[in-house]
């Protein structure tokens, strides 16, 4: 198979009926994760906790954006697989629901249904069982981390009832490609797309830290922990851009210049406002080039009274030919290119940049900053791929955790820079004044 993906489901039941359960994995052709999907569904059949692992992995899949994907539906149930593709008719009335919504499910992908032995499907099955032994313990099923590792940053899927989906593939934003397979948009844009690693929708990290005390708080006089480290900080308070129609249309928007949307314009404000509220004094305010970034930081600006410095290297990656294109168009479009570029990130689109190529810019942006600003508060206005990177520098992580973390459009993130100590990730995707 050629560009498309894979979907593995697999359902089980303790008994038949008994205490039931099902697990679906989406796949790219490499074989990199993009999403999982299982749920424990209380006393019912295997053939009905099959069909229920079928209809969640084409549910996670068409999560992902990818309307019209060629998909190969691998199940080791022949019984779904023939009655699927049409060779056996669904007889047992309790099936016949599920088979209809499968099928329309189906017909938005272009489906090649395959049946493979037991030994073949062990991640679905594992999903299955993980589901069934956390309601046995009286738990609700929640996505571990990549069983392999996707060369994309990660996106959360949206519940359906107590399902839990984890999407962990490409998760560049497609309006600034930090999130390739982005996850839905919320209605009023704050939360457009692009995944988050490690929380569901509705619980979004830096939420926790921002209820009852601010999640950037002024707190720079070292770190406790680590001994010589009191120096004051130098504090970079990280701010993604605003929601532009590329955003809303999740399409590439590398060095394309779209301005700032009302929904944007109106984020830029309330990430002012909250900036302008401290407990941290902005000091100075360095910004993209970009037309979104600097629309965003003259928002910071009005409100602050700072300065907007310009740092060139603080822009976005660019995606060259790809710009402007949804994920789903790429992958017909480019699909070698695209597969090598998600497969290293030495690799870059077709006439654009590689993320590593945009990590040493960045880098170098980030000593400059450091050095000219020590001790200070310094907000900096960027994308996706840059404050991702800033945090991986930070964390001292490999070129993997980029593509483990989501940003949404206008949050905030915060770093502390020690002169006599390592830096300290102290905020990370923080939308609370976004309401």
């Amino acid at each position: 198979m050629t560009g498309g993906y894979v979907v593995e489901a697999d359902g089980g039941s303790r008994g038949n009926p008994g205490p039931a359960g099902y697990g679906a994995v989406v796949k790219d052709e490499a074989g990199h994760v993009l999403a999982e999907a299982a749920e424990s569904i209380g006393t019912t059949t295997n053939n009905v906790a099959e069909y229920r692992g079928l209809i969640a992995g084409l549910e996670s899949l068409l999560a992902l954006g990818l309307e019209g994907a060629r998909v190969e539906v691998r199940m080791d149930s022949k019984l779904v697989i023939e009655q699927m593709a049409g060779r056996w008719k669904v007889k047992h009335e309790g099936l016949r629901p599920l088979a209809l919504e499968a099928a329309a499910l189906a017909r938005r992908l272009r489906v090649t249904w395959t049946w493979i032995p037991r030994e073949r499907n062990t991640h679905a099955d594992r999903l299955a069982n993980e589901a069934m032994d956390a309601a046995a313990r009286g738990e609700t099923w929640r996505a571990g981390p990549a069983t392999s590792a996707p060369r994309t940053p990660p996106t959360t899927g949206p519940d359906s009832g107590s399902a839990k989906r984890h999407a962990v593939g490409p998760g560049t934003d497609p309006s600034d490609p930090g999130t390739l397979f982005p996850a839905p948009a919320r209605d009023d844009g704050t939360g457009a797309h692009g995944g988050t690693a490690s929380a569901e929708r509705g619980a979004r990290p830096g939420d926790r830290e921002a209820r009852g005390t601010d999640a950037v708080a002024d707190d720079r006089r070292g770190h406790g922990w680590m001994p010589g480290a009191t120096r004051t900080a130098t504090s970079l308070l990280l701010l993604r851009h605003g929601q532009t129609p590329l955003s809303i249309e999740k399409r590439f928007s590398g060095l394309g210049d779209p301005e700032l949307t009302p929904t944007g314009l109106a984020q830029a404000e309330a990430a002012a406002a909250r900036l302008a509220r401290g407990p941290r004094r902005v000091e100075v305010i360095v910004t993209s080039p970009l037309a979104r970034a600097r629309q965003t930081a003259e928002a910071v600006a009005s409100r602050t009274g700072s300065a907007v410095l310009v740092d060139e290297d603080l822009r976005e990656t660019d995606f060259g030919a790809w710009e402007g294109y949804t994920f789903a168009e790429i992958q017909r479009r480019w699909p070698d290119e695209l597969a090598a570029w998600l497969a290293d990130p030495e690799v870059a689109p077709p006439g654009g940049e590689s993320f590593a190529s945009t990590a040493r810019r960045v880098e170098q942006a980030r000593e400059r900053i450091v050095k000219a600003h020590e001790s200070r508060s310094v907000v900096v206005v960027s994308h996706v791929t840059p404050i991702k990177t800033l945090i991986r520098f930070a964390l001292g992580a490999p070129p993997e955790a980029l593509y483990r973390m989501h940003l949404d459009l206008a949050c905030l993130s915060a770093i502390d820079y020690y002169a006599d100590g390592p830096s300290v990730v102290r905020t990370f995707n923080d939308t609370a004044h976004l309401g």
